[in-house]
């Protein structure tokens, strides 16, 4: 069975929700849940200020687009096709084109379950990148922005140093 991939599809504008509603449906009673496994409509809450009160609100962060995780057949795309609202795939004429793997975490799609076995304060080792196998301490971490600033000695000096978080190990006793 071919994996399931994320492929974007180009809706009319304010139509996004209504052709994931209408998608999820679709995939529902024609029982296709293991060939098309996620619809998306990718979302940030943005706080405004309008007359001295602040309120939270939902922005689409791509408009006029809807993500589908799937496994593409001819049967997959017909259906997603021809969803009311949906007028094709995002890629070139009739092959849709799926996102890499670093397109999906970067636009927001999924998040990466990031795990780490250090924490502040702990010494690690640099393990990936321009930087790798300098030594440094954990200033400061957001698993969920896959961030860490380490601070390594170089040239005699002090100097944080952003990395993901999978760049970096703990330093164990040899």
């Amino acid at each position: 069975m071919p994996e399931a991939k994320w492929y974007v599809v180009h809706t009319y504008s304010g139509y996004e929700n209504k052709v994931m509603s209408t998608l999820i449906t679709t995939v529902e009673n024609r029982g296709l849940q293991d060939m098309i496994l996620d619809v998306k409509v990718p979302t940030e809450i943005v706080v405004e200020e309008k007359d001295g009160v602040q309120k939270e609100t939902e922005h689409k962060l791509y408009p006029g687009y809807v993500f589908v995780k799937m496994v593409y057949t001819d049967e997959t795309w017909y259906v997603v096709r021809n969803i009311r609202g949906c007028t094709g795939f995002v890629g070139p004429s009739s092959k849709p084109v799926p996102l890499t793997e670093a397109e999906v975490y970067r636009m927001g799609v999924e998040k990466r379950v990031v795990e780490a076995s250090y924490s502040v304060g702990d010494e690690v080792k640099i393990i990936d990148g321009p930087l790798e196998d300098f030594v440094g301490v954990v200033e400061e971490m957001d698993i969920e922005k896959d961030y860490v600033r380490v601070t390594v000695s170089m040239f005699g000096r002090e100097t944080p140093v952003e990395l993901e978080i999978g760049q970096v190990e703990l330093m164990t006793e040899d």
